[in-house]
């Protein structure tokens, strides 16, 4: 049977109409993303298979795409779609954060940063760059790898700090093993960045490391000073 001949109300596009985006599954959400089935089997059926098959909904939209290729009744096409369907949410996160005081909606930055850095398989150092205001300038990834002191420049963040003429910034960095607990090395750095910039009177507000699900904030820690 296919999903046009179900209930109307179990239909996904018109259940997500009737009751709202909330009452679908992952499966069935997903399944509108996908829109057609193959011979044998309905969108919302190969939803569950990459479900399965992944583990997850997070880990069906974050795999690559020779992975979900290989997938029965999927092909370019609809990995595109959910690519699309990925960076809606990160440009909804980011313009969530826009254009207010990030000081004032923590939670709003690390969902930001979560979405941007959880689920790289290496580690990624960013800064967010803010204004007087402490509005988002810019979001950038600078450094890629193990990071530590030797890989990690300040003089770096410096340039790009003057470049954008950022008033003060969040550094942030993903621990792929999903532990977010700072090691020293972390802290080293912290400390050697904010010393760079208090030389060009530009504030480190905090140094966020991004985990599975859970965040660590440095200035939390007490390891940033009168950030």
């Amino acid at each position: 049977m296919t999903i046009k001949e179900w209930p109307e109300l179990e239909r996904p596009r018109e259940k997500l109409l009737h009751h709202g985006a909330g009452s679908l599954s992952d499966a069935e959400l997903l399944a509108i993303f996908l829109r057609t089935g193959v011979p044998g089997k309905s969108a919302v059926d190969i939803s569950r298979d990459l479900i399965s098959q992944f583990g997850d909904l997070r880990g069906v939209l974050t795999a690559n795409r020779d992975r979900i290729c290989r997938m029965q009744g999927l092909g370019p096409v609809k990995f595109s779609y959910m690519q699309a369907a990925l960076e809606l949410g990160r440009r909804f996160l980011g313009q969530k954060i826009e254009r207010q005081d990030v000081m004032t909606n923590p939670e709003s930055v690390n969902d930001f940063l979560s979405f941007h850095l959880r689920d790289r398989s290496r580690e990624i150092f960013a800064v967010l760059f803010l204004d007087n205001r402490h509005q988002v300038i810019k979001y950038e990834e600078m450094f890629y790898g193990t990071l530590g002191s030797a890989s990690v420049h300040p003089r770096e963040v410096v340039k790009q700090v003057l470049h954008h003429n950022a008033a003060a910034i969040i550094i942030a960095h993903n621990h792929p093993s999903g532990i977010a607990e700072p090691s020293q090395s972390d802290a080293d750095i912290t400390v050697k960045i904010q010393k760079a910039l208090q030389l060009i009177d530009v504030r480190l507000l905090d140094h966020i490391i991004v985990g599975d699900g859970e965040f660590v904030s440095l200035s939390n820690r007490g390891i940033i000073q009168g950030g």
